[in-house]
This record gives structure tokens, sequence and C-alpha cells, in this order.
């Protein structure tokens, strides 16, 4: 197959976009196209595919991104044979485009995901929601979707198959250490950037760091981190790749994933959460029911209340003083996650679904 993956809003780096699905594409044997802002990331476009780039969607300044990127995917769509598409505001790009599959991978709540968007006055955020909600039930008679997690087949009238937010697990990993908590993600007040600063703060007597990676997407946040190494509580790496990221997972003493009670979150696997688990790590989460099915599913770690600082550095506490517990605790998240949430299996699934689809389309179904 020929695809051509689409996005103006996610970093060309991401993990699910680029690092899962985009190769499994190319282990596979397709080729693929991959129109993003690299540009507007200050990311160098990867060598392993053709690259186009397009300007970055962010805040109210949208309208410019989007007209670009459906004049590309109408210039380049009938030379490929998917369009495969990770913005909702993509939907309209793709209007009127025939031959190649259209496909929107979900991997968002859109209208739950509004709550977290300080650009959107707070006024429209409840007609925003129930626009989203509408584009939803007319895009899937229009394009294929798939979705990221079961929880999100309520939002939809019929049946699309689920591509999960699972990891490639490494076939070896090091056991639980002594020396850092880590965190990877971005990194906003509603991930858990105050909780975790304060971790680091309330752990600073015993012998280890907590590591941040991941981007700061505004200037609060950016001020709240610089502050927070200064003072000596965390160190923050900023966007690193996802091998770097996860390197620094490997034998970590818990990895941490302090979600507010967001409606966005209640549906949706934190990913962090199964890479912990797939690297051997503990974990310390906040309740959010998938969250919990994952920790407590597989007694991998510590569940502490929503904006708890104070329970999430005793959690850390008590596997910094036990060993056996944290070994115990890394083996059977792994289990678990070897068992349940391997992209090795997942990613073979994705890609079948796509070669079905053109199959399909091929013999005019």
């Amino acid at each position: 197959m020929r695809v051509l993956v689409v996005t103006v809003v996610h970093d060309p780096r991401d993990a699910r976009i680029f690092h899962r699905e985009i190769a499994a594409l190319l282990e596979a044997g397709h080729s693929v196209t991959y129109a993003a802002p690299f540009t507007g990331y200050g990311v160098d476009p990867p060598d392993s595919v053709r690259t186009i780039d397009l300007p970055r969607s962010r805040g109210r300044r949208r309208i410019g991104a989007l007209r670009r990127a459906r004049a590309v995917i109408h210039e380049h769509a009938p030379f490929h044979d998917v369009v495969l598409i990770h913005d909702p505001e993509l939907l309209a790009a793709v209007t009127g485009v025939r031959g190649p599959v259209v496909v929107w991978d979900v991997h968002e709540d859109t209208a739950a995901a509004v709550s977290l968007k300080p650009w959107l006055p707070g006024p429209l955020r409840g007609a925003t929601a129930s626009a989203a909600r509408f584009v939803e039930q007319r895009a899937e008679k229009r394009v294929r979707l798939l979705l990221a997690e079961d929880g999100y087949r309520e939002r939809f009238s019929d049946d699309h198959p689920v591509v999960p937010n699972s990891t490639p697990a490494p076939e070896h990993v090091l056991p639980p250490g002594d020396d850092r908590v880590v965190y990877v993600g971005s990194i906003t007040a509603a991930r858990g950037l105050h909780e975790m600063v304060e971790v680091g703060r309330l752990l600073a007597d015993l012998p280890l760091r907590v590591h941040l990676v991941g981007g700061a997407p505004d200037a609060a946040a950016s001020e709240a981190l610089r502050d927070a190494v200064e003072r000596g509580w965390v160190e923050w790496h900023g966007y690193l790749p996802n091998d770097a990221a996860l390197a620094l997972v490997d034998g970590a003493l818990a990895g941490l994933s302090l979600l507010h009670d967001e409606p966005n979150y209640r549906h949706s696997k934190p990913t962090k959460v199964i890479e912990y688990m797939a690297h051997g790590v503990p974990v310390v989460s906040t309740p959010t029911p998938p969250a919990v099915e994952l920790v407590e599913g597989a007694d991998c770690g510590y569940v502490v209340p929503f904006e708890d600082a104070a329970a999430a550095a005793d959690a850390v506490r008590r596997l910094h003083s036990d060993p056996s517990t944290r070994a115990l605790m890394a083996e059977r998240g792994r289990a678990a996650a070897l068992r349940d949430h391997d992209w090795r299996r997942d990613g073979a699934a994705f890609v079948r679904t796509l070669e079905e689809w053109v199959a399909e389309s091929r013999r005019g179904l």
C-alpha cells in the first residue's frame, strides 16, 4: 500500500503516529508519505519516509494550516491507497477526496478535551463540545474510523476497529532501581505538573531524583519547571525521542501518572502507564478508571488520590524502602503488558485492517 499520513496538530515524533503506526507500515513493506508540521515543531524530517512540511495548527491560528493541509491532501491523495488523518479538523480537509480509503485515527475524546484548551473562551466550550459530537457522528458515515480505546465505542453508532495505545515491549529490561522516579509525556497542570514538582520537593531528602521527560506547551508550565529545576527538586529533560525517553524509564524506581480528574482522561488508558509496565517499572497513578484497571488489575503499583502530592510521595517512599515489593510489582506489570498490551501484536492488526479496507475498495465493496 501507499499511505499518506497527515497531522497538523501533533508533534511529528508522536509515539502513536510515528513510532508505532508508521513504523508498523514500513516493517510490513508499505510506503508512507508523512505530511506533518516539522518546521512548526523544530523537527528534522525523518529519512525513512517521504515527508511534506505543513503549518502547525495551534490555539486560534488554525485556518491557514487547515487550508494548506486540504491542498496537500487533494494533490497527493490520488497517488495513495490510504489517507490516514489524525486530527478531527482534518475531516473538513478530506471532503471530496475520491479514490483512496480515507481513515480517521481517533485517539482523543474531542468533545471532552475542550475543557483542556485554554485558548478557547469558556462561554464557547459547551457549544464547541456539542459541535464536536455532531461532527463525529457525521464522520463515521463518510470515512473509516480507527479507535484508540474501547471506551470510545459509545461515541459512535456503528462498530469500528480498536487499535489500542499499546507499546512495543522490549525483550529485556533492567530490574527497578532506587535512584530516580520518571514521568514521560506532555507536561501540563492537568497532567500533574504541580504535583510532580511537589513530589520532587517532598523527596529531596532521599538519594533519588524526579525526572520529567516531555515538552511544556505553555509559558506558565515552562516557568514552573525551570523554577523547580533551579531549586533542585526535579530534572527536566524536555522532549526526547521515544527511544531516549524510554531509556530513562528502564531501571527506574517508579513511573508517575498523576492525571487530574478531567473528562478526556476518564476513558483513555494512559499510554505512559503501559510503557512503565512494559519496561518493568512500578507505577504510581491517580485513579482515572482506565489507570485503576491497569494498575490494580496487575497489582503493579499504587493508586493515589487526585491532586495529592503527599500521597504520591509516600507511595514512592514505600517503594524505595522495600526492594522486594517493587521487584514483584515490576514483574507483575511487565507480565501483564506482554500479555495484554504489546504493540507487536496490535501493530500487525492495525496494518491488516488497512490492507483489508484497501482490498475491499479495489473490489468495489
